[in-house]
């Protein structure tokens, strides 16, 4: 195939992470390098920056600032919940896209985002091929929800993984400081996957973590966890629980929605709004069992503690970019760069390759029903075997006067 010469345009979707910045500093500093790419464009604010002409030249950028974004958490191009309607019924904002890849000569996209960021890679591979534009169009996952199909895990997930075994240790030895009993409830990021609550096992490996572990996967009976709390706290006198916020009943309803309705409240995507989880279970404990009950909720601190990255995601998530941009100049398109898992001379190995974005888009991927315990409120060996080795290394985060030393980017916009 001879080589398609243009310029690149990278994006990045959804929630945050912490390495997120890494996978897109591996696309822009490949990029930058390879001579087939005339320009590198960052989208301000995900796709929303493209249909809006809000592109930022990234070769304006300092090398050395640029590099930051490896150990930098967060978005740093700004992020967005925009979903594209099919074209079939409303090409309006493909056809701008169509018009802005013109006017700046794209050959070359490349979205940086979780299921849905999939979906739109698709939708506008698809439009470009349909309209003859050449244009090679690149997937780079993320998601701490790790539920995207195809690939092993994804990048951001091993560091919140390893934010929340760390922080679930740390409350594990707070919580057992006086000799008055207590119940803790924890609740965690994941919506209809629990892979990053299920991380809490990690802690229980240690012995160090959870009593019990409530993930979307099974459904959630309210009196058998009451009464399973409680007779742990009678028998120990404390009781840790890590719970998904995504957590529902046999009918499909949110436990969170018992205490608040959060049914009208949705984000861009359609996705309803969760929250509230912990502390609605810690007051219906504190009613069923008359102990001092403590709700608490992660939040944002789960998604960007780039202050306890996996040294592996970091790595993991910069190669996902380089090697979304090696693939596309070689002609690939319509791809997401997925990871394998592999074992040599006993040790775990990542290889990279590529995924159907067919497959890939709006496809969810959940925990395998033999990893939970046969309780359904625990995790088994077989999920500590395959979390374990995503988790280790540590990030090389520069530090300024004892605090983290983040990317301050110029974003000089293109005319």
């Amino acid at each position: 195939m001879s080589a398609l010469k243009g310029a690149a345009v990278i994006g990045q979707s959804g929630g945050p992470t912490s390495v997120i910045n890494a996978s897109a500093y591996g696309c822009i500093k490949t990029a930058l390098e390879n001579e087939n790419i005339t320009k590198v464009y960052g989208m301000c604010n995900g796709i929303k920056g493209l249909l809006d002409d809000k592109l930022f030249v990234m070769d304006e950028e300092d090398p050395a600032e640029l590099a930051l974004m490896k150990t930098t958490p967060s978005s740093a191009l700004g992020s967005c919940r925009y979903k594209l309607k099919d074209a079939s019924v409303d090409e309006t904002d493909y056809q701008r896209i169509l018009e802005i890849f013109k006017k700046h000569d794209i050959r070359y996209f490349f979205y940086n985002g979780g299921n849905d960021s999939m979906d739109t890679c698709n939708k506008v591979s698809k439009y470009m091929l349909a309209h003859g534009y050449e244009c090679r169009v690149m997937g780079i996952p993320k998601t701490i929800d790790n539920d995207l199909a195809g690939t092993d895990h994804c990048p951001g997930y091993a560091s919140a993984a390893k934010y929340i075994a760390t922080s679930l240790m740390e409350i594990y030895h707070d919580a057992r400081v006086y000799d008055t009993g207590m119940i803790t409830v924890v609740e965690i990021m994941g919506r209809n996957a629990g892979w990053l609550t299920a991380s809490a096992a990690l802690a229980c490996a240690k012995g160090q973590g959870p009593d019990l572990i409530y993930c979307p996967e099974n459904d959630f009976d309210l009196p058998s966890f009451i009464a399973k709390v409680q007779s742990i706290y009678d028998q120990n006198g404390k009781c840790i629980v890590a719970v998904s916020e995504g957590i529902h009943d046999k009918d499909g309803k949110y436990i969170s929605e018992y205490g608040n309705d959060l049914s009208n409240a949705r984000d861009g995507f359609g996705h309803a709004q969760l929250g509230g989880l912990a502390s609605y279970l810690a007051n219906e404990l504190k009613k069923a069992t008359g102990a001092k009950v403590r709700g608490i909720e992660l939040s944002l601190l789960q998604r960007c503690a780039a202050h306890c990255a996996s040294g592996t995601d970091i790595e993991e998530s910069f190669n996902a970019g380089k090697t979304a941009v090696e693939k596309a100049v070689e002609g690939v398109t319509d791809k997401m760069v997925g990871f394998v898992r592999d074992t040599v001379d006993g040790k775990y190995v990542c290889k990279y390759e590529l995924f159907d974005l067919n497959v890939v888009a709006n496809t969810e991927k959940k925990i395998p029903a033999d990893w939970f315990n046969a309780t359904k409120d625990g995790m088994n060996e077989k999920f500590v075997a395959y979390a374990l080795p995503l988790i280790q290394g540590e990030t090389d985060l520069p530090k300024e006067d004892g605090l983290p030393k983040f990317v301050h980017l110029k974003k000089v916009l293109a005319k």
